[in-house]
C-alpha cells in the first residue's frame, strides 16, 4: 500500500515530500491501495480535506508549507492508527412507509417515486401511536379502529416529522431537504447502509452503572437520539451504534471518561497533538465544510480536523493548548453542553495564569478572521508528558496541577454540565468504615493503610454523590460542589480523618478501628448489661468472638448439670 497520495487536477505549484505520490491524472490512482488522500476522488483509507484547505490557504512560508503538508498527512495517519470506529453493515429492505397529513403530500411523493425502487405503505399521521427500532427494522404501531396494529418497515418518509421519529436512524422528512433528495437516499440505503462504531464505553469507571441510586446520566440527557438509553431498574446504559450521530455530545459531560470518542480517542488526540508544538491549532469539524472557506490563515496556524464538535472536554483541549504552546481557535456554529462549559472552565483559568483565553470560538466566518488574527503564543504555556494508561480525570488532573504550580490562583467555578468537587468530613462523626471509598470509582477517594487515614484528591473528585448518599453516619459527609480551588494542595492527598487500630481483647489482633467499636459498644452495651460474655465479645475479633460465645454456652451447660447433681 502506497500511504500517502496528494491529487488534484490542476497539479500543485510546490515541491511536497517524496513519501506523497502526487499526480494531476486521476487514471494514475486507480486500481492502487493508499491510505490517506487529500482527495474524496481517490480511494483511501482516510481523506484528509484539510490539507487543500491549507494549502489554499496558509501565509506560512515555502519550506513550512513543505513541512506542514507531511505533518497534516502524518496527523491523519495517526488519527487513522488509533482509531476504533468499526464499521458495520445493516440490511435494508425496499419496504418504505409514508406517514403525511394531508392527501397532497401523499399523491406528490408517490408521482415521483418509482414502484421498482421501493414497496410504498402509507398510513395518516393521525393513527400513530409510536415508533421504535432502527433503520432495516422499524416497528411502527398505529390504532386501526382501536385496536394496536404493529408495522414492520425499513425506511419511513415522514412529511414535517415529529421527534418521536427522529430519534431513530431511518425517518427522513422530505421539508428538509426535497422529495428528490429523499427517495435517493432510501435508494442508496436499501443498495448498502453502513454506520461506524462512534463511542467506546467501561463501565467501570461509569458513574450511573450498577449504582444503587442515580446519581449522573448525563450522556443519556444530552444524546439527540435513542443511541444511548438507561435501565433505571437494573442501572444499566445500552448503546445503539446504528441510531447515533456521531456528535460526541456525551463525551464531554461524560465526568470520568467512561465513554470515549471512537474516530478520535483520548489516545488518538495526545498522538496527533504531538504535531502542533509551536503552532496554532485551528479545531474545524468536519460539518463546517472546510474546502468552502476562502480564508487567510496567518503563518504557523495549522488546522485540526475533527469529525465530531462536540465530544472535545477539559483534558482533551488543555493537552492541546499545552503542547502546542498556544491559545486555540475553534470554529463552530454550534458549541454543545458539555464543551461549552469546559471551554468556560478552561478561559477562566488560563485568564488567572495568563491573563488571556485558552480557547478563542468562532461561530462564523467573521469571528473566524477575527479569531485568527488574534491567537498567539500563551509564554511558558508548554508542557507535556506521557499520559497513555491515564484515565481522563488524571490527565486534566496533572496537567492543570503544572499550570498552577506553586502560586495560588482562586477559585473557578465548574457548571451545569462539567463538574467537579471537594468532599469533606466531620472526622469527629467519622469511623472510618470506608463505605465512601468503595462508593468512589475515580480514586478520588482513598484509604491508606500506613497510617490508618481517609484520604482525598480533590482534583479528580467529579462531584457525584454517590459517596454522600452512602455514607452511614449522620452529619458526616458533605460535597463543596462545582469548584476548582488553583492552589497546590488542590492535587495532593489530604487527611479527612484518621484513628487508631482497636486491638482484639483477646488474642490481641487489630481488626477495626477504635472509633467503629466505640461506636457499636456504645450502642450495644446496655442491650448486652446482664450477659459479661456478651459485652466482652464487643471487643473482640471475627475469629474470638465466636470461641468466647461457644465456651461460656458449655460453661453454662456444665454449671446447669453439675447444679443437677
Amino acid at each position: 500500500m502506497q500511504e500517502f497520495i496528494y491529487y488534484n487536477a490542476s497539479g500543485l505549484d510546490f515541491p511536497i515530500s517524496e513519501q506523497i505520490f502526487v499526480t494531476s491524472n486521476i487514471e494514475e490512482t486507480k486500481n492502487k491501495d493508499f491510505l490517506i488522500s487529500n482527495s474524496k476522488e481517490v480511494d483511501c483509507e482516510l481523506t484528509a480535506q484539510e490539507i487543500d484547505f491549507y494549502i489554499k490557504n496558509s501565509q506560512d512560508s515555502l519550506s513550512n508549507k513543505i513541512k506542514n503538508v507531511s505533518k497534516l498527512y502524518e496527523i491523519a495517519a495517526t488519527k487513522y492508527d488509533f482509531a476504533q470506529d468499526i464499521s458495520y453493515s445493516q440490511e435494508v429492505s425496499n419496504e418504505v412507509l409514508l406517514i403525511t397529513s394531508n392527501e397532497e403530500d401523499t399523491d406528490l411523493f408517490i408521482s415521483k417515486a418509482k414502484p421498482e425502487d421501493i414497496e410504498l405503505f402509507s398510513i395518516k399521521e393521525e393513527i400513530l401511536k409510536s415508533i421504535s427500532g432502527h433503520i432495516g427494522n422499524l416497528q411502527v404501531i398505529v390504532d386501526d379502529e382501536g385496536e394496536d396494529v404493529t408495522l414492520n418497515v425499513s425506511q419511513i418518509v415522514w412529511f414535517d416529522a415529529k421527534q418521536m421519529g427522529l430519534n431513530q436512524s431511518g425517518t427522513f422528512d422530505p421539508n428538509l431537504s426535497s422529495i428528490e433528495e429523499v427517495i435517493q437516499t432510501l435508494k442508496q440505503n436499501i443498495s448498502s447502509y453502513s454506520y461506524k462504531k462512534f463511542t467506546t464505553y467501561d463501565q467501570n469507571i461509569c458513574q450511573y452503572h450498577g449504582r444503587r441510586e442515580e446519581i449522573c446520566s448525563k450522556c443519556e440527557e444530552v444524546c439527540p437520539t435513542v443511541a444511548i438509553t438507561k435501565d433505571d431498574k437494573t442501572k444499566t446504559l445500552g448503546f445503539s451504534q446504528i441510531d447515533c450521530h456521531g456528535c460526541g455530545g456525551c463525551i464531554s459531560v461524560c465526568p470520568s471518561g467512561a465513554i470515549d470518542y471512537a474516530p478520535t480517542n483520548k489516545e488518538s488526540l495526545f498522538e496527533m497533538s504531538k504535531f502542533y508544538k509551536e503552532t496554532h491549532p485551528l479545531i474545524i469539524p468536519e460539518k463546517m465544510n472546510m474546502l468552502s472557506l476562502d480564508i487567510p490563515l496567518k503563518e504557523g496556524v495549522l488546522p485540526f480536523a475533527v469529525e465530531g464538535e462536540k465530544f472535545l472536554h477539559e483534558a482533551s483541549l488543555l493537552t492541546l493548548l499545552q503542547i502546542s504552546g498556544s491559545q486555540v481557535i475553534f470554529y463552530s456554529d454550534f458549541i454543545s453542553k458539555g464543551t461549552g462549559d469546559v471551554i468556560r472552565i478552561l478561559n477562566d483559568i488560563y485568564q488567572k495564569k495568563y491573563g488571556k483565553d485558552a480557547v478563542l470560538v468562532a461561530m462564523d466566518i467573521e469571528e473566524l478572521e477575527l479569531a485568527l488574527k488574534e491567537v498567539s503564543f500563551v509564554e511558558d504555556s508548554y508542557f507535556n508528558f506521557n499520559q497513555d494508561t491515564l484515565k481522563k480525570r488524571e490527565i486534566f488532573s496533572h496537567r492543570l496541577q503544572k499550570l498552577v504550580g506553586n502560586e495560588n490562583l482562586g477559585v473557578v467555578t465548574t457548571g451545569e454540565h462539567v463538574h467537579y468537587g471537594k468532599v469533606e468530613v466531620k472526622e469527629v462523626n467519622c469511623t472510618l468504615c470506608l463505605v465512601c471509598v468503595g462508593a468512589c470509582n475515580v480514586g478520588a477517594l482513598i484509604a491508606d493503610a500506613k497510617d490508618n487515614t481517609l484520604r482525598l484528591n480533590p482534583s479528580l473528585c467529579t462531584s457525584c454523590g454517590y459517596c454522600e448518599v452512602s455514607c452511614p453516619e449522620k452529619d458526616c459527609l458533605t460535597i463543596k460542589r462545582d469548584i476548582i480551588e488553583l492552589e497546590p494542595s488542590w492535587f495532593k492527598d489530604s487527611v479527612l480523618a484518621q484513628d487508631t487500630l482497636f486491638a482484639c481483647v483477646e488474642c490481641g489482633k487489630e481488626f477495626a478501628t477504635s472509633k467503629s467499636i466505640g461506636k457499636i459498644a456504645a450502642m450495644m452495651a446496655p442491650i448486652f448489661s446482664s450477659d459479661p460474655v456478651k459485652e466482652r465479645s464487643l471487643y473482640c475479633c471475627a475469629d474470638c468472638k465466636p470461641k468466647i460465645m461457644m465456651q461460656s454456652y458449655f460453661d453454662q451447660k456444665n454449671q446447669g448439670l453439675n447444679n443437677a447433681r
